[in-house]
This record gives C-alpha cells, structure tokens and sequence, in this order.
C-alpha cells in the first residue's frame, strides 16, 4: 500500500473525541503541537503501541503528513482505526487550531 491508499482527512475534518497522536520528533513536538495530543515519536511507536486507545480512532499528525501516512497505515495493518491528517501541523497552524509549546517560547512549527 502506498501513502495514497492511507485514510486521510484535513485538518478541519478531525471529529471530536478522538486520540490525536503526534509521531513528530522531541524538538519538533517541544517547539509547538496540539494542546490535547499524544506525543509518541515515529522512531518510538512500535515500542509503545500499549499507550494507544484500541477502543477509538487514533487520528495520525506529523509536520506536513509524510510520517504520519507511514504511521497510519502501518497502525490499521496492526488493528487499530488511524486516520492521517492532510498537511499535518503545518496545516494546523496555517487554519488557526490552538497550539501550545515547552517552555516560554511562542508556538510554532518547525
């Protein structure tokens, strides 16, 4: 399967009540991300599978939606409903959605 047979919605089609989960690297995710997402690096997922909900959909984001894609389609091959989110948090912060970063610094996508 390749990255365009992965389920993909934008930005604005993210339901409510979803698992949004963050597969960017540490610095990408300290520099600005989704207030109410889970941060499990790409380089870390098939370690830490045990912290994703298998009860609801888990909604993938990277920076522009390259990783997540591979994320996506690599968790519906395992058993659960991933989605990928279309243009990731570059898409994100381009329409507005709330964001927050480590520290003091502003938010932003890097």
């Amino acid at each position: 399967m390749n990255p365009q047979n992965v389920p993909s919605v934008g930005v604005a089609e993210i339901p409510a009540g979803v698992t949004l989960l963050d597969v960017r690297e540490l610095d990408e995710w300290q520099a600005g991300h989704a207030p109410e997402a889970l941060h499990i690096p790409m380089s870390e997922l098939a370690g830490r599978l045990e912290e994703l909900p298998s009860d609801k959909d888990v909604y993938v984001v990277c920076r522009s939606g390259g990783r997540s894609a591979r994320v996506t389609q690599y968790l519906n091959g395992n058993g659960w409903d991933a989605v990928n989110i279309d243009g990731g948090m570059q898409s994100w912060a381009a329409q507005g959605k709330p964001m927050v970063s480590d520290g003091d610094a502003e938010p932003e996508v890097i």
